[in-house]
Order: structure tokens, then C-alpha cells, then sequence
């Protein structure tokens, strides 16, 4: 048996692989297994990845081979790959495309109206679908011994039952072409800046558009909060010429949005239209939440706003923070797979496990840059991520030794003595623009209170937090106080500190949106830091852990300290780029000078 003991990886029978972290070869092999593994808990000095038939199938979308999987894992492992996983990685690679649905001409035989053809070469494969009691009633019939008719309206559910069946269908039925609408991007904005598409972005676009034929149009890219996934919704826009829906997690998103749109297209304010649970308007290009498209009086009853989707010719939807899409969503987009769907996240995660149901019917994943990658080429802000643990006093210790389990985490989350260490924090950062981010509204009344801060929460009118938003940006306001309704799409470029007093359990997604509030380059090469203030031996450190596992697969470490440590801590002020920009006396990078092309972009 060969063994390599230099290189950082293990891989096991069981399809998991160990990456050890103090290797100098870990980042190179972290980067290889994020395009076909799936990280699964990150302690300090072993990472646990797990190879899936979900990742090996967005590999291959993505057009990652088996043999490129192969070599990258021969290339790192420390012994040689057991021969069931070569096997299986060949095997389940090569399902993904085995079934191709096509869409027929009018008037062919067999096709109706509209046909849909799912086709294969096995023809073994075609009767176990014929006998297959979930694929069965979605077939209309057989056309020879190779394909199977199937109704345009079953096109979503029939590739979600595939992917349960273990044979996802390549989908090249192709699209709607929708409703025209020129669109092309400002060479200057109006509000006086420079502007095109970064190269990562455009190329982002290029693979999703893959230049109008069937095999692009549906999918999701992933991007860093920060890198600008607006720009790549709107570059597709560009690309498509077609109006669009856009779909959102909040109102205050969807005015981004619009701001973003009257910025740096040529569109005018009367082809965009808001429609939320203030304003309900339908133009050309229609910016959606997923609250009121889900919105119904009672349990049971229909989703009224679901007639939203066939209002308008669109040509294109975008699911904003896809991630996030609710289970009604799915349902409805399940019936329109006929329209192309671009899906824009940070994170392709999701706690309740559906993200097969993203791949089937969003789209498989076609882009995902990591992290590191951005922030090494100055597009995104360089952070430090520190977790402060800090104890229960011996009161609340035995109030949560005595907490039923349910309750247990709301305790430790809540703990008084974080109250302290905030206090500790602010002052090490007195010039700086500090977000306080937490779960339980009291504990965030109590510390808005306490340094007289503003507060924004689910209940804030939409108004007065697009008010309060615009204070910070402006820098009125250095301090802001805010629930989970800031998680997602709000741009606040100046934040460089955010402090979690108390996170959503172990959402893994959380963190990083929370994270990503302060990614936005900033001027003269500052740090980000990002606290996450901890109760020591609870359910709460125990949560903490898990939420960090995107972002420690991404290469951020979180630095440990104890409170009793934090006073004599000095946080760092300036990235590690600019230090060295400064030492040597060498421009900083883009994110502190124009990029290379001369634009600039969100």
C-alpha cells in the first residue's frame, strides 16, 4: 500500500474524507474537495468531508469529471483510494445525463401540443421507470424502446422524482423565450461612478446564459456576500433581453434591488414595479418577496399572489438568497420549468436538507467561488472571526442546569454576562461601524438601551429601516442593533465589525450571512471582525460550533478567547494585504484602487 505522509488527506471506504488542517497542502486540497464533497463538522486540527450523490451530480452539472475527482483525491490522499469509492464515484457520475428530457417539435408523433421526451440509452433504465410507482403517473407513454413521452406540466415533478430514483435527468427541454426587454448597463451610473461587470461575475453569466442553448438557463451560482451577485442577476438580464421576475427575502431587499436597476441600466422607473405587502405593482421587470408570494388568510386556503407567475410573459426568474425558499415556492416552481430560473446565494445550504430540491428544480449549481479566492484577489474585505466564551455565573449556571432541555440554548443565548464583553468590545473599536446582530428580541431591547443604539427587528416599519439603514450608510449613526431581518441583502458597505450575541441554533447559512454584512471592501485596507460572543459549556457553544462550518470550509478560523482574556487583546486593524502593500510600498489591490478594468461595482 502506498502511503504519502505529506499530503493532508484519508480517504475512507465510507465515502468520508479526512482533511488534516496544520497541512501546507490544505488549502489546495479544501479547494479540490469543494467541488465534489460536502463538508460535515470542522474541530481544529481534522475536517470531516462526505462525498454524496448530491455533490457528484452538481459536480458533473458544474462539468467535473470522475476522472478530474479521482485524480484530485489520488493527488492529496495519503494512501490509495479504496477501490469502492473509485468505483462508485465512476458509477454515480455517470448517472447524471443517462436520461435526457428533450423537448419535440410540434405535429412529431406522439408530442401533442407541447411534447416532452425522456430519452436514454438503456433501455433497462426505461422499463424500471415504466414500473416504477412514483415515475409511472408522470409518463403519458413510450416512444420505442428508448424514450417516454412526458406532459409539459410534469416536467419539475417527474425530475424531483428522478433524483429520489437515483437518475437525475439532464434537462434539455430548453425555454420560454418571454416577453422582450432591451436592457443594457450604464458604462457610468448615475451616481457618477464607472461601471461593467468584475471578470468573475461576467464569467458567471457566460456559463449560466452558455449562450442561449438548452444546456444553460436553469441554475444557481454562488458567490460571496459582497462579491456583487446583483450584478450577475442583472447581467443575465442583460444577456436574456426579457422581463423578469425577481424573488427576495424582504421588502427592503426588493428596493435594493430596484435602487440597484435605475442605477446601472438604462432602465426608467415605470418599467419596474414593487410587488410586496406595501406596494403591488406589475411591470416589465416585477421585484417579488417570498413573504407575499407565500401570504395566505388561513391555513389550507390557496396562495392568492401565486398568480403572480403567469401575469406576465417572463422570461426569466431570479430567486434571490435562494437558499431561503420556502416550501410553497418549490411547489409553484415545480409548474415552471419552462421559464429560465437563475438562482443567486452565498451559501447552498439549507438545514431542512432540500437542497436536491434546489438542483432539480432551480437548477444545479454552475458556479461557486470560494471565499479566500475573492478576498486574495481584494474583492471582498479580509475578516477575523473570533469567538469569546464566557461562563454562566453560578446562579444562571444552575437555572440552566435545572431548564428543561427545549429551553435549554435560550438560556445559555441570553446570558447576562455577554453584557460585559460587548461593553469590552465597543471600546476596543471606538471608531469604528459596529452591527450588533442577535436572535431574542428582549436581549436586543436590553443591549439598544443600554448604549442608546437604534434597533431594527421583524416589526420595524419598512420605512424607518430603510431610515435607519441610510443613517449608518451615512455614518450619523456608528451603531445599529438588529435581529435576524438584517441577515440577508441589506448593503451596508462601511460595517467593518459585526458582534452575534446569539444566533438561529446551528444554521450554518446564519453565520455566514452575518458574516457577509461586513465582506464589502473597505477603504484603507481595514479588517473586518466578526465576534461571536459565546456561553462556555452550554448548548449555546455546542450551536456555535456547527454554524461555523461553512465558513471554516470557505478557510476562516475563528480565534478562541476567554473572557478574562479579552483586555488584553488588541484587535487588528489592517488586512494582511495592505500591510504588506504598505511595507514594500506597492499598490494595495482592488479593493482599496479601481479594479483592473477601470469599473466599479457593488
Amino acid at each position: 500500500m502506498t502511503f504519502i505522509a505529506t499530503n493532508p488527506l484519508v480517504v475512507q471506504s465510507d465515502k468520508t474524507v479526512l482533511l488534516e488542517a496544520n497541512n501546507e497542502l490544505y488549502p489546495e486540497a479544501r479547494d479540490a474537495l469543494a467541488r465534489f464533497a460536502e463538508l460535515e463538522k470542522s474541530p481544529e486540527y481534522i475536517h470531516t468531508y462526505r462525498i454524496t450523490p448530491l455533490s457528484l451530480w452538481n459536480a458533473a452539472a458544474a462539468g467535473v469529471g470522475a476522472e478530474e475527482i479521482i485524480a484530485s483525491l489520488e493527488r492529496y490522499s495519503k494512501y490509495d483510494l479504496p477501490g469502492n469509492v473509485r468505483i462508485d464515484i465512476l458509477e454515480l457520475i455517470s448517472r447524471y445525463g443517462r436520461l435526457k428530457l428533450h423537448r419535440m417539435p410540434l405535429g412529431a408523433p406522439g408530442a401533442g401540443d407541447d411534447g416532452l421526451l425522456l430519452s436514454s440509452t438503456d433501455r433497462a433504465l426505461i422499463e424500471e421507470i415504466l414500473r416504477n410507482k412514483h415515475l409511472a403517473p408522470l409518463i403519458r407513454g413510450r416512444e420505442g424502446p428508448t424514450a417516454l413521452w412526458v406532459e409539459p406540466g410534469n416536467r419539475g415533478r417527474l425530475k424531483q422524482a428522478l433524483i429520489g430514483f437515483g437518475y437525475p435527468a439532464e434537462d434539455l427541454a430548453g425555454y420560454v423565450v418571454g416577453a422582450e426587454l432591451p436592457l443594457s448597463f450604464r458604462p457610468v451610473t448615475l451616481s457618477g461612478q464607472p461601471f461593467g461587470l468584475r471578470g468573475y461575475q461576467q464569467d458567471a453569466v457566460d456559463v449560466f446564459h452558455a449562450g442561449g442553448s438548452v444546456t444553460g438557463g436553469s441554475g444557481v451560482i454562488v458567490l460571496p456576500c459582497g462579491a456583487g451577485k446583483t450584478m450577475v442577476g442583472m447581467g443575465a438580464m442583460a444577456a436574456l433581453q426579457t422581463q423578469t421576475l425577481i424573488l427576495t427575502p424582504s421588502t427592503v431587499a426588493a428596493r435594493q434591488w430596484i435602487r440597484e436597476l435605475l442605477d446601472k441600466t438604462d432602465l426608467n422607473a415605470d418599467q419596474i414595479g414593487e410587488y410586496t405587502g406595501l406596494e403591488k405593482e406589475i411591470r416589465p421587470v416585477t421585484i417579488a418577496t417570498y413573504q407575499i408570494i407565500t401570504y395566505r388568510k388561513h391555513r389550507g386556503d390557496e396562495f392568492p399572489h401565486f398568480g403572480l407567475f403567469d401575469q406576465a410573459n417572463w422570461g426569466l426568474i431570479i430567486y434571490d438568497e435562494v437558499h431561503l425558499l420556502p416550501a410553497p415556492v418549490f411547489r409553484i416552481t415545480a409548474d415552471l420549468q419552462a421559464r429560465r430560473r437563475l438562482g443567486l446565494t452565498a451559501t447552498l445550504v439549507r438545514e431542512d436538507g432540500r437542497q436536491a430540491d434546489v438542483f432539480t428544480l432551480i437548477g444545479p449549481k454552475k458556479v461557486d467561488v470560494p471565499w479566500k479566492v475573492l478576498e486574495k484577489q481584494g474583492w471582498i474585505a479580509e475578516a477575523e472571526c473570533t469567538e469569546v466564551r464566557v461562563p454562566l455565573n453560578d446562579t444562571d449556571r444552575m437555572s440552566y442546569a435545572l431548564t428543561p432541555d427545549q429551553e435549554k440554548y435560550r438560556v445559555a443565548a441570553s446570558n447576562p454576562a455577554k453584557y460585559r464583553v460587548l461593553d469590552t468590545l465597543l471600546a476596543k473599536h471606538p471608531d469604528d461601524n459596529i452591527l450588533i446582530i442577535g436572535m431574542y428580541i428582549e436581549q436586543l431591547e436590553a443591549v439598544a438601551a443600554r448604549y442608546q443604539a437604534p434597533l431594527i427587528t421583524g416589526k420595524t416599519p419598512v420605512r424607518e429601516r430603510e431610515k435607519l439603514f441610510a443613517a449608518f450608510r451615512s455614518g450619523e449613526t456608528r451603531l445599529l442593533v438588529v435581529s435576524k431581518v438584517a441577515n440577508f441583502a441589506i448593503d451596508l458597505p462601511d460595517a467593518n465589525v459585526a458582534i452575534q450575541i446569539s444566533g438561529t441554533f446551528g444554521s450554518r447559512q446564519e453565520e455566514a450571512q452575518r458574516l457577509g454584512r461586513i465582506l464589502r471592501p473597505k477603504r484603507n485596507g481595514l479588517l473586518a471582525h466578526f465576534y461571536s460572543i459565546i456561553s462556555r459549556d452550554t448548548r449555546d457553544q455546542d450551536f456555535a460550533a456547527n454554524r461555523q462550518l461553512f465558513l471554516t470550509e470557505q478557510g476562516y478560523q475563528y480565534n478562541i478567547l476567554y473572557d478574562h482574556e479579552l483586555e488584553d487583546y488588541i484587535p487588528p486593524v489592517l488586512a494582511a494585504q495592505f500591510q504588506q502593500a504598505c511595507l514594500h510600498n506597492l499598490p494595495a489591490g482592488p479593493a482599496r484602487l479601481p479594479p483592473p478594468d477601470g469599473s466599479r461595482n457593488r
